[in-house]
């Protein structure tokens, strides 16, 4: 089933319009009185825009960092459905208290219903994540978030021109409330068709000591380093994000000279920036969570926060403010938005694969309490992104010089995920590259375990194949190759960086073949995936070359199922021996050739020999086309 089918599923659909209506909401009443204060600013208060801006995004996180401890008790004591409708109730009551603030131009009153907004969505944030892997089948896992994803984005843009256009029609106010109520009355009815979502932990006796309850709750998000990982990778994305979007009005106004039309369609540019972004999660992951992206969303977030930076005006335009049609059709303007739109749409790139990952690894019996770990760091990452921007802001940087601050420290980011794991980006820049040059035909690689150790043995027809197997298998494979080509040049990069594992002939060096092999029994007990190519050579005639015994050894050692592969295609390419040395002949490079990789089930450890494996790949491989 695609993404976009979930939408006609009862299990998906009610709960993906109640999350939907409650993001619309928030955005609604936020950027309503964003606006409001930025553009009116003297009826309210006495404070500067830009302050008063960043004091309203932090009033609004700072229940996530409140109460979250308390609503992931919640969410894992009682059925998450019953939870979603009470949070609408209290939904409906809020924008009864903005109506009265509207009603009375009270600022404290309003900030006070922002404050509540802010609790609503605290509550309704471990039911939002928790719910989805109850409800849905683990390959629909990363179509559902894109889902979510997109869907709170595109309720941000909404809920953003909602709010735009009711701050700058005049008149009263008081719509803004009025609008809301019916939002949140409809949001309880779809909030009614929600099925049961049972607690994992009914007998759980929750505790409001919010302190010991946040630091119990970091501490199962702790107990996986990868589920801690995606936390804080998550949370620094929500960091990054707030500082932009809370700097965009005043950002409008002040640098680009527009008005209050200009600020909603930058909102609206960032936010389908990353509703595209997380839509196009499930079509490069292949519904399972790729890592690589990842690092990919990094280097975008980076690069192109960095040239939004470049690319401010040093001042407005004259004349400003400007309506939207003429400011954008000045030099310059357009490139504003790309970079806007790309910032947003490699953040949802880098996201939706930490939240799947976050989801598949928690422990089920605390998995609403490792939701609102991730809350509660979200919340105080965003917090200190505001008082940040508070104090830059108001020791003279400008907003543009922020983005660039913030693009600079993503950057220091991106180097550290590469560091960490650069195998993730380099499989996932392989798949790309052997994508956009071949017609890669695969078949049976659902044999290739999705976790755990195995052992892929695969036939050796030219010098692309580790990159060939790299690219099309979604899962990091440790490759074991001869230490010669471990070395070349270009391939060699990527193979090192891989953590390939260099192996040499015993006559050319003993230690280094002992080395391997210790360092392969290393990796299995870790749970990798280990590459071989047990011919030991590139065939020089198309035939496989008898395997060696080295995977026999392997096994022996470490008892781990084989999974036998075959690659077709290949010979008589760029990179195979068949017409003379490999990589000599330029005009053997063919774009969109057909290739295929091929797998079949799995071999237990103790029936593995090499004659069989060879009986078995020769089978897979067939006539290679």
């Amino acid at each position: 089933m695609t993404q976009f089918g979930l939408l006609a599923t009862h299990r998906f659909a009610p709960f993906f319009v109640t999350q939907f209506l409650g993001a619309f909401n928030d955005n609604l009443f936020k950027n309503a009185l964003v606006v409001l204060l930025t553009f009116q600013a003297t009826t309210w208060t006495t404070l500067a825009p830009e302050i008063l801006t960043n004091v309203a995004a932090g009033i609004f996180i700072l229940p996530f960092f409140l109460f979250s401890a308390t609503a992931g008790q919640l969410a894992d004591k009682f059925d998450k459905a019953k939870i979603a409708r009470l949070v609408k109730v209290l939904e409906i009551v809020i924008t009864i208290v903005a109506a009265v603030g509207f009603w009375l131009r009270s600022l404290p009153v309003l900030l006070g219903a922002l404050f509540l907004l802010g609790l609503h969505s605290t509550l309704f944030g471990p039911v939002k994540y928790a719910i989805l892997p109850q409800h849905l089948r683990e390959e629909e896992l990363v179509g559902g978030n894109a889902m979510v994803e997109a869907g709170t984005f595109v309720a941000i843009l909404v809920g953003t021109l909602g709010g735009g256009l009711l701050a700058g029609v005049g008149g009263h106010p008081s719509w803004i409330a009025f609008a809301g109520f019916v939002i949140a009355t409809a949001g309880f009815l779809a909030s009614c068709r929600i099925p049961i979502a049972p607690a994992p932990e009914p007998t759980l006796r929750v505790s409001f000591n919010v302190f010991a309850e946040t630091w119990r709750n970091i501490g199962f998000a702790r107990e996986r380093r990868a589920v801690f990982l995606a936390i804080l990778g998550i949370s620094w994305f929500w960091l990054y994000g707030a500082i932009i979007l809370a700097q965009l009005p005043v950002y409008a106004k002040n640098v680009l000279g527009g008005n209050e039309t200009t600020v909603t369609i930058l909102l609206a540019i960032f936010t389908v920036g990353v509703g595209i972004g997380s839509m196009l999660c499930e079509k490069l992951s292949g519904k399972h969570v790729e890592i690589g992206l990842i690092p990919l969303g990094a280097v975008g977030l980076t690069l192109f926060g960095t040239d939004l930076f470049l690319a401010s005006p040093a001042a407005p335009p004259l004349g400003a403010p400007l309506p939207a049609t003429v400011l954008f059709s000045l030099p310059g303007m357009w490139r504003v938005l790309l970079d806007l739109f790309a910032v947003g749409a490699f953040g949802g790139l880098y996201v939706v694969p930490l939240y799947v990952l976050m989801q598949t690894r928690s422990d089920l019996a605390h998995r609403a309490r490792i939701v609102a770990a991730n809350n509660i760091l979200n919340a105080l990452f965003m917090v200190i992104g505001a008082l940040t921007a508070v104090v830059l802001l108001g020791n003279g940087l400008s907003i543009p010089a922020l983005f660039g601050f913030a693009a600079l420290c993503n950057a220091v980011l991106a180097v550290y995920i590469y560091t960490r794991v650069p195998e993730y980006f380099l499989r996932l820049l392989a798949s790309a590259v052997i994508h956009a040059f071949y017609r890669v035909e695969k078949s049976g690689l659902e044999n290739i375990p999705h976790e755990g150790p195995a052992v892929l043995v695969c036939n050796h027809v030219s010098f692309i194949d580790p990159v060939v197997v790299m690219g099309v298998v979604r899962r990091p494979i440790r490759f074991v190759m001869d230490h010669r080509i471990y070395r070349m040049p270009v391939f060699g990069f990527v193979f090192r960086h891989t953590r390939t594992i260099p192996i040499a002939p015993a006559k050319e060096d003993a230690e280094c073949k002992e080395a391997a092999f210790r360092e392969v029994a290393k990796a299995l007990a870790a749970g990798d995936l280990i590459g071989l190519f047990p011919e030991g050579m590139i065939t020089h005639t198309g035939e496989l070359n008898t395997f060696r015994y080295g995977v026999g050894r392997i096994v022996g050692e470490t008892p781990v199922p084989v999974v036998p592969m075959a690659l077709r295609g290949l010979w008589g390419s760029f990179f195979s021996r068949r017409y003379g040395p490999a990589m000599s002949k330029p005009s053997l490079l063919k774009p969109f050739a057909r290739i295929g990789l091929a797998a079949t089930k799995p071999v237990p450890p103790q029936d593995v020999t090499p004659e069989s494996l060879q009986v078995i790949v020769s089978e897979l491989r067939g006539d290679q086309w």
